[in-house]
């Protein structure tokens, strides 16, 4: 992508691998007097509804030059715009250039990758801002075959339409049709697992006023389990705590309910559904490469000789187990888009990312939380154990988490460790990772702001708290 060429640049890119998401404001606002859209965002970092408009119609623009019929695009929305201000504004750039609109309303993510391949349909908006804070807003695009959009298939054409302000509306607007698929999409999720051998466990489930509460009710009402709802009204505020189940803070009132009620697991949602965290019956949260891991093992239980995707930061447990199973384990670097692609490249049958998202090749090669759940369900259906006690021999190792550095020169800094410990064996699939024996860590270039995010592991807690502080204190010096 050309470099922005407006005074006061903020230097950030349009789009990452997953989408744009942005502090919003309304393009009336007086401190944008004068500015265009592309100024707004490029200079100040806010999104406003004309913003939205003009790049669905970039988007749009883009599948049309590449489509020889005139492309159908589905929407699609999570609750955080109740008056519609920024999805009818979506709405209206597909349509100025000339797509139709498959109009699927308020939905978890995972719903419009499947709605695209049930109709066939060339692209697909869902209009979120994820697990960020209720002032956010953007949207996560997807091109036709559930394929997500990256440099490689047409980011860098959709920028330069955008940037380019110059915008032609087509001859024909394109149409609109509203769509319910709620139950076929029930129909798809529930065919991951075998319904009969589901026992009646206790579950607590917090949707955090977000689209879990909406596909959950449908999804779990045709499972024995008992389950305790928390904060299931859709509300786009947030108000009860940010719909981001990473943060420790977030899953607070689930470990607290888990525990009163007895529960056999918790789960946690974000905004969008796309992402899921669990929390064991003693009320503790458990990462998600080891529940990557207890997929990982039940699939090749059945499949041994299949490939799971990993990646770079998640534990070694998986590589050890997926192999150990018969399976081949592939590292990948971190991003949907690149998991994705990397899923249907080597026709893997599952995929773990560390952030809570789970891949699964029969869903299109895309990414579902509720699937994921309910994978864990039939899981601790089949083992009749405590969750506790199925990942106790999965804690191997010792993990720092993801620490994050305000660093302006990233390239130095990362060249700087490579000479360090250049005896370690480097990977540069995302950033660099360097194994030694013992530990490894990772450091990787944040694309949209000025920091390095750093993860190390160890087999020991002494020797990663040391080999932690040693890292970090390069990076930060």
């Amino acid at each position: 992508m050309p470099k922005p060429n407006f005074p006061g640049s903020t230097g950030l890119r349009l789009q990452g691998t997953d989408g744009i998401r942005r502090e919003t404001r309304p393009a009336s606002s007086k401190e944008f007097s004068g500015l265009t859209p592309q100024e707004v965002f490029l200079q100040r970092g806010f999104i406003t509804e004309e913003f939205m408009e003009l790049y669905a119609y970039a988007h749009a623009r883009q599948l049309a030059a590449d489509e020889k019929r005139r492309p159908s695009v589905v929407v699609g929305w999570d609750p955080r715009d109740p008056l519609g201000l920024y999805n009818n504004s979506v709405i209206r750039g597909v349509r100025k250039a000339g797509a139709d609109v498959l109009c699927i309303g308020i939905s978890p993510t995972p719903l419009v990758p499947t709605y695209m391949l049930y109709k066939d349909a060339q692209g697909g908006f869902m209009i979120t801002a994820s697990h960020n804070p209720k002032d956010y807003n953007g949207f996560k695009f997807t091109r036709k075959n559930a394929v997500p959009i990256s440099e490689a298939t047409g980011l860098k054409d959709i920028e330069k339409i955008f940037l380019s302000g110059k915008f032609k509306l087509s001859q024909r607007k394109g149409r609109i049709t509203k769509k319910e698929i709620m139950q076929d999409y029930v129909n798809h999720v529930l065919s991951f697992i075998d319904v009969k051998k589901i026992r009646t466990l206790n579950i607590v489930i917090d949707a955090a006023n977000g689209m879990g509460g909406k596909e959950t009710p449908f999804v779990y009402s045709k499972l024995p389990c008992k389950t305790t709802e928390l904060f299931f009204n859709l509300d786009g505020t947030f108000p009860n705590h940010e719909a981001d189940p990473l943060k420790e803070e977030n899953v607070g009132e689930l470990k607290k309910i888990v525990l009163k009620k007895k529960a056999d697991l918790g789960i946690a949602f974000d905004g969008d559904a796309d992402r899921v965290f669990f929390v064991s019956e003693k009320g503790e949260k458990i990462s998600s490469d080891l529940i990557a891991c207890l997929i990982a093992e039940d699939f090749l239980e059945k499949n041994p000789n299949e490939k799971v995707l990993y990646d770079l930061r998640s534990s070694l447990i998986i590589k050890e187990k997926v192999e150990e199973l018969g399976g081949k384990a592939i590292m990948s670097r971190v991003g949907h888009a690149f998991i994705k692609e990397l899923l249907r490249k080597e026709n893997a049958v599952f995929g773990g990312e560390l952030s809570g998202h789970y891949y699964f090749r029969d869903n299109f090669y895309t990414d579902s939380g509720i699937i994921a759940s309910l994978k864990i369900i039939e899981i601790l259906s089949k083992k009749n154990k405590p969750i506790s006690e199925l990942i106790k021999p999965l804690k191997k190792y010792f993990q720092s988490g993801e620490i994050n550095s305000k660093i302006s020169d990233k390239e130095s800094k990362m060249k700087l460790l490579m000479e360090k410990y250049k005896d370690g064996k480097l990977t540069t699939i995302d950033g660099i990772r360097i194994d030694f024996d013992d530990w490894w860590f990772n450091v990787r270039p944040s694309n949209t702001e000025p920091l390095l995010r750093f993860n190390l592991e160890a087999k020991t807690k002494s020797l990663m708290e040391k080999k932690r502080d040693e890292v970090l204190g390069l990076i930060r010096r």
